[in-house]
C-alpha cells in the first residue's frame, strides 16, 4: 500500500447499518453477561458468539480469508477472543485490547427504555453495554471485519483482544490477567497497546490509585445523660479523621505535574462509611469504625502505597501517644478518664491497595493518538481520572506501552439510562484506521 492516506480510503468509514445491526445483537445478550457473583456470573461466550459470526468467515479457520482468530476460555462459558490480522514486517506490531463483553447489572424498573435491548433515538444508541462496552466490542470487530475484507498491504499486525471479566475481579484467572499469565500477550510488547474503555474521545493518560481503610476507635460505654463517665468513640473518631485529613493534605498537597496529566482533583482522603454496633440513642458506644479511602495520583512517580500507608500509620500513632492534646467537643468531652485509667485509642487498617496508572507520553503510541483524536476529533485534550482501571497498571508493570481512549458517553458510564452516540463511534473508527495508517511510517 503506497501509503497512510492510501491506507484510511481502504478502510473507509464506520458502516452504520452494519455496525448497529451486530450492537444489537450484543446489546440483546447483556442480560446474561452482567458480572456481579455470586448472583450474576457473566456468560462471554454469549457476546463470543457474535463477533466470531462477524469474523470467522473472514479467517484462516475457515478458509475464507486472513483473520487469525483463537478463542481462550479458562472458565465454562467465559471466553476471550484473539484476533489478528497479520503484517508483513515481523516484530512490527500494534493492538486493540480491553474492550470487554461483561457489562455492569442494570436494574430495567430504574430506566426509562429497556437495557437488554437496543433502541435508536436519531444518533442515540441505547442500552446497557453501549458505552461500556460492548459498544467498543462492536466496533473494533467492525474494524477486523473491514481489514479481512479489504486486505490491505500492511506492515504491521494489528491485533485486538476482546476480555471476559472486566467489570468484577472476585473470581480470578478468567480474562486478560489469565492471558498475560500464560504468554499469550507477549509480542504485544513489541508494539503500542491501545486500551479501548474509556469515554468521550480523548486519550486518557492517568487513573488514581486506591488505598481503602478502616478507622476504629475504641472508647467507654456509658448513659448518655452521664457523659463525663464515657469516652465518646464518635467524637474521637471525628476529631481524630480531622485531624488525619490535615496532616496528610499537607504532607501530599497537589503537584505540578498533576497538570501535565490533567486530573481533575489531587490526591484525596476521605471517609465514605461509618458503622457502629448499634444500641440506644441514650447510650454513648463503646466503639465505632469510620471507612473511606484514598485515591492518590502519579503512583511511584511522586510516592508509592507504601509511602502513604507508612504516613497514616504514623498519624494514628502520634494520636495515640498524645490524646489528651486532639481537641474535643464540650465541657465533658474527653478522650483520657484518669481515674479509671482508661484511654481512648485509635487503631487503622486497609484492604488491599490498587495502584494507578500513568501513561508513558513519550511513547509512539501516544503522540499517534493524539495527533489521529485531532485529525478526526477536531482537537486534542488528554485527560486523567482519579478512578481505579487495575487491569491497566497491571500490563503496564508487565512492559506493555499501554495508552487508553474510548468512545462512549463519561456521562452514561455505569448509569441507568445508558447511551452512546452513532456518531462518537463512527469517529472512533476513524481514529483507529488513522493509528494504523500513521505507524506504517
Amino acid at each position: 500500500m503506497g501509503s497512510s492516506s492510501d491506507v484510511k480510503a481502504t478502510l473507509g468509514d464506520l458502516e452504520r447499518e452494519s455496525f448497529t445491526a451486530l450492537l444489537s445483537k450484543l446489546i440483546g445478550e447483556a442480560r446474561y453477561v452482567q458480572n456481579n457473583p455470586p448472583d450474576l456470573i457473566p456468560q462471554e461466550d454469549r457476546i463470543v458468539r457474535h463477533v466470531l459470526d462477524s469474523l470467522l468467515p473472514l479467517s484462516t479457520s475457515t478458509g475464507g480469508g486472513p483473520l487469525v482468530v483463537s478463542h481462550v476460555n479458562y472458565h465454562p462459558n467465559r471466553g476471550n477472543l484473539i484476533v489478528e490480522y497479520p503484517g508483513t514486517v515481523p516484530g512490527k506490531i500494534l493492538s486493540f485490547v480491553g474492550m470487554h463483553m461483561d457489562v455492569v447489572t442494570a436494574d430495567p424498573s430504574a430506566w426509562e427504555f429497556d437495557p437488554f435491548s437496543l433502541s435508536i433515538d436519531g444518533d442515540k444508541l441505547r442500552g446497557r453495554g453501549t458505552t461500556d462496552c460492548l459498544g467498543h466490542v462492536a466496533l473494533v470487530t467492525e474494524l477486523m471485519k473491514r481489514l479481512g475484507e479489504t486486505k490491505p498491504n500492511l506492515k504491521s499486525t494489528v491485533v485486538a483482544v476482546f476480555i471476559a471479566s472486566e467489570e468484577n475481579s472476585s473470581i480470578p484467572g478468567v480474562g486478560v490477567d489469565a492471558l498475560v499469565k500464560d504468554g499469550l500477550l507477549n509480542k504485544l510488547k513489541d508494539g503500542p497497546l491501545f486500551w479501548i474503555d474509556t469515554a468521550d474521545k480523548q486519550p486518557c493518560i492517568g487513573t488514581g490509585g486506591m488505598i481503602p481503610w478502616k478507622l476504629k476507635a475504641t472508647g467507654k460505654l456509658f448513659h448518655s445523660g452521664l457523659a463525663h463517665k464515657a469516652i465518646n468513640p464518635l467524637e474521637l473518631a471525628m476529631e481524630a479523621l480531622k485531624e488525619i485529613q490535615t496532616r496528610f493534605y499537607n504532607d501530599f498537597p497537589p503537584h505540578a505535574k498533576e497538570q501535565v496529566y490533567g486530573y481533575a482533583t489531587p490526591s484525596t482522603m476521605k471517609p465514605t462509611q461509618w458503622s457502629y454496633p448499634g444500641g440506644g440513642i441514650n447510650q454513648i458506644p463503646a466503639e465505632c469504625t469510620i471507612s473511606g479511602d484514598v485515591r492518590w495520583i502519579l503512583t511511584d512517580i511522586l510516592y508509592s502505597v507504601t509511602d502513604v500507608v507508612k504516613k497514616l500509620q504514623e498519624y494514628v500513632d502520634d494520636i495515640n501517644a498524645n490524646i489528651e492534646k486532639l481537641d474535643s467537643r464540650g465541657p465533658v468531652s474527653k478522650y483520657v478518664l484518669p481515674d479509671e485509667n482508661l484511654r481512648g485509642r485509635l487503631s487503622i487498617s486497609f484492604d488491599e491497595a490498587s495502584s494507578g496508572v500513568a501513561c508513558d507520553l513519550n511513547s509512539r503510541g501516544y503522540h499517534v493518538l493524539c495527533k489521529a483524536t485531532e485529525e478526526v476529533v477536531g482537537h486534542v485534550k488528554p485527560y486523567s481520572i482519579t478512578g481505579t482501571l487495575p487491569l491497566i497498571r497491571e500490563l503496564q508493570d508487565e512492559g506493555f506501552d499501554v495508552q487508553t481512549s474510548g468512545y462512549g458517553l463519561m456521562a452514561t458510564y455505569h448509569a441507568k439510562n445508558e447511551y452512546c452516540l452513532f456518531s462518537d463511534m463512527s469517529q472512533g473508527y476513524r481514529v483507529f484506521t488513522s493509528v494504523i495508517s500513521q505507524l506504517e511510517d
